[in-house]
C-alpha cells in the first residue's frame, strides 16, 4: 500500500546501537517471534531492528526491507552491499498482485562469451574482471518509488547510524574475515578496513565503517545518479580497472572491463513472477535470470505428480529440476518457462522417479509441449557450475498485508575482495556466476550486458488468494534446495515453520553425490543409501528466513536457530 512520504527522516529512528559500555558481548538474537502489526526476519539483529523501527513509525514492508537491506550492507558486508545486486518478490495488498524486481548485476558491454575462459575460478573471484555492474541501488530506488512511502535518503538513515556508531563483532563476522585474511591483505583498501592491526577484529569489539556511513549519506543526498554515472560510479570503475593491490603482493588481480557507460545504461527491471499451483496453493517466485522460481516450481510440480512424497522423492525431484535448469535457464531469449512449469512436463519427468536413485548427471528433459506418459530424456547433461556460498535473505510483512521476500548479494563471501578506496564498500564478484566455458550452447555463458544466472529464490505462497508464507535463503545453488526443502517440510511433512527451517538439510543438484548436513546423515543416510543415494558431508546448508500468517492478523517470523550464527526474528507487537 502506497502512503504519503514521511517528512522528517532524522526523527524516524530510535537508536539502533547501544552505548559502547553495553557491548561486552554480541547481543542475543531470537530466531522465532509471533505477534501483530508486521514482522521481519533477517540474519542480523541490527537489520531486524531497523525494519521494525520503520514499521512502527508508519513505513510499509518495502520501506522496511530497503532499510534492513542497507543495514545488512554494514553488518553483513561480506554477503551484501550497495555494490551488489538482488531480487525482490513483493505482494502489494492494495493491488492484490505480486510484483518482482530484478536488480541483478550485469556484465560490461566489453564482455564476451570467452572473457572468462581459461581463468582459474579462484583467480576469477579476486579480480576486477568478476565485478558486475551493481544493481542494488537501482533496485532500492525503483522499489521505493513504485511501492514505498519513504525516500532513499530516509531509508538509509538506520544504516548510516549503525555504520557510524558501530556494531558488535560476532563469531560469524570474525570467522568470515579470518577466512578471507590472505586475499584481504593483498588489497590495500580492504586490509585497511577489515584487518585493523593486520588481523580480523576480535569477537566482542566494536566495528565501525565511517567511510560507508559517508557514502550512504552522500547517496541519500545525491540519489542513484551519483552511482550510475556520477562520482561514485567513476570511483567504482577506477577501482575495477586498477585494483589497489598491496605493494609487494604476488597475487594476480586482473583488471576488469567495466566502463562508466555501463553504469549509465543499468536499469532495475520489473518482471512477471513465476507461478505454479501446488497442493491447492499458488507459489510465486523469481523468473530468469534467476533460476530460483523455475527450479523450485518444477520440483514442486514433480512432487505433486508422484503418488507419495518422502525424502527420496524430494531428492529425485530436485535432481531432475536441476538437470533442466542447467540446459534451459539463463539470461537469454526463449527460455521455455511456461513448459518447464507445466503439469504435462512435470508428469513426464515424474515418471523417471522410481524406488531407487537415478544416476547423475541426469539428462535434461524436453519441455516442448508434447508430453508422453513416461518419455525418456533426450537432452544432454550439464554440470553444476561453482557458485558462492553466501548472499543473504530477509522477509518483511506490514500491518496492511504487504509482504516481501528479498535476496541480496555480492556473491562469494567478501565479494571480489576489493574495497573501493575511501568508500567502505566491497565490490561484487557476480560475473563468476557465468559459465567460464568453453561450453557451446550453454545458456549461461557471459555476454555484453547479460545478467548471470542466479539461484536466488525469494518465494511467496498464497492460499485462497491471500499470502500465507514467505521464505528464502542464501547459499549459492543450494538456495533452491533449501527453499524447496522448507516447503516440503512445511506442507508435505507437517512441520511448523520453525521446525521446517531448523530441520537438517540435504541438497541434490544433479550431482553424483548428495551433499548433506551431519544431522541429516545421522538420521537418514542408511535409509537413503539403501535406495541408491550417495552422500558427501556439507557442514552447513543455507541460512533461511521466513514468515507465516497464522490467521486473525497474527504473524510468525522465523530465522535459523544456529546456522550462520542464528538469525533474528521480530514483530511489531509481540503476542503475550
Amino acid at each position: 500500500m502506497r502512503r504519503a512520504i514521511i517528512p522528517a527522516a532524522a526523527a524516524l529512528f530510535v537508536s539502533l546501537v547501544p552505548a559502547p559500555a553495553a557491548l561486552a558481548r554480541p547481543p542475543v538474537k531470537v530466531p522465532v517471534a509471533e505477534g501483530y502489526g508486521g514482522a521481519v526476519a533477517t540474519v542480523d539483529l541490527d537489520a531486524s531492528k531497523a525494519a521494525i523501527s520503520v514499521l512502527r513509525r508508519g513505513g510499509n514492508a518495502m520501506d522496511a526491507a530497503v532499510a534492513a537491506g542497507a543495514v545488512l550492507g554494514v553488518t553483513e558486508p561480506y554477503s551484501s552491499g550497495l555494490a551488489g545486486g538482488g531480487f525482490m518478490v513483493y505482494y502489494d495488498a492494495r493491488q492484490r498482485k505480486v510484483f518482482t524486481i530484478d536488480g541483478r548485476e550485469t556484465a560490461p558491454r566489453a564482455m564476451t562469451p570467452t572473457s572468462l575462459e581459461g581463468i582459474p575460478f579462484d583467480e576469477g573471484v579476486t579480480s576486477g574482471l568478476s565485478a558486475g555492474v551493481p544493481g542494488t541501488v537501482a533496485n532500492w530506488d525503483l522499489a521505493l518509488r513504485r511501492f514505498g512511502t519513504m525516500s532513499l535518503g530516509q531509508a538509509l538513515q538506520p544504516a548510516i547510524e549503525v555504520a557510524s556508531k558501530g556494531f558488535v563483532v560476532d563469531q560469524t563476522f570474525y570467522d568470515q574475515t579470518a577466512a578471507n585474511t590472505a586475499r584481504f591483505k593483498d588489497i590495500s583498501s580492504t586490509a585497511k578496513l577489515y584487518l585493523p592491526n593486520g588481523a580480523p577484529p576480535p569477537v566482542g569489539s566494536i566495528f565501525r565503517n565511517p567511510e560507508l556511513a559517508d557514502t550512504y549519506r552522500e547517496l541519500g543526498r545525491r540519489g542513484p545518479g551519483w552511482l550510475y554515472g556520477g562520482q561514485l560510479g567513476k570511483e567504482i570503475v577506477a577501482t575495477v580497472k586498477n585494483p589497489p593491490v598491496t605493494p609487494g603482493s604476488t597475487r594476480n588481480v586482473r583488471p576488469g572491463l567495466m566502463e562508466l557507460s555501463d553504469l549509465r545504461a543499468y536499469r532495475a527491471l520489473l518482471r512477471e513472477p513465476t507461478k505454479i499451483s501446488y497442493n491447492g496453493m499458488d507459489v510465486y517466485g523469481m523468473a530468469p535470470p534467476s533460476s530460483g522460481g523455475s527450479t523450485v516450481g518444477e520440483a514442486l510440480n514433480i512432487l505433486e505428480a508422484l503418488p507419495r512424497v518422502g525424502l527420496h522423492e524430494y531428492l529425485e525431484a530436485s535432481r531432475l529440476a536441476f538437470a533442466d535448469r542447467g540446459k534451459y535457464v539463463g539470461d537469454i531469449p526463449g527460455v521455455p518457462l511456461k513448459e518447464l512449469l507445466s503439469d504435462g512436463f512435470a508428469k513426464e519427468r515424474a515418471c523417471l522417479v522410481g524406488d531407487t536413485a537415478l544416476t547423475s548427471p541426469v539428462a535434461a528433459g524436453s519441455p516442448d509441449g508434447s508430453y508422453e506418459p513416461c518419455a525418456k530424456p533426450t537432452g544432454t547433461a550439464t554440470p553444476v557450475a561453482q557458485e558462492g556460498p553466501e548472499t543473504t535473505h530477509l522477509v518483511v510483512a506490514d500491518r496492511w498485508g504487504n509482504v516481501i521476500a528479498y535476496n541480496l548479494t555480492i556473491e562469494s563471501t567478501g565479494g571480489n575482495g576489493i574495497v573501493v578506496p575511501g568508500r567502505g564498500v566491497l565490490l561484487n564478484n557476480e560475473l563468476t556466476d557465468f559459465t567460464f566455458g568453453p561450453a557451446p550452447g550453454d545458456p549461461n555463458l557471459p555476454g555484453p550486458g547479460k545478467r548471470p544466472r542466479s539461484s536466488m529464490a525469494p518465494t511467496l505462497v498464497f492460499d485462497g488468494g491471500r499470502p500465507v508464507l514467505a521464505a528464502g535463503s542464501p547459499g549459492g545453488s543450494t538456495i533452491i534446495t533449501t527453499v524447496l526443502q522448507i516447503l516440503v517440510n512445511r506442507y508435505e511433512f507437517g512441520m511448523s515453520l520453525p521446525e521446517a527451517l531448523a530441520a537438517p538439510r540435504a541438497t541434490q543438484r544433479n550431482t553424483a553425490q548428495t551433499q548433506a548436513e551431519q544431522a541429516f546423515l545421522d538420521r537418514y543416510q542408511a535409509e537413503l543409501e539403501a535406495k541408491g543415494h550417495s552422500f558427501a558431508l556439507n557442514p552447513e546448508i543455507g541460512a533461511a528466513t521466513a514468515l507465516e500468517f497464522l490467521g486473525r492478523s497474527r504473524i510468525q517470523a522465523a530465522a535459523e536457530p544456529t546456522r550462520r550464527g542464528g538469525g533474528s526474528a521480530m514483530v511489531v507487537s509481540p503476542s503475550r
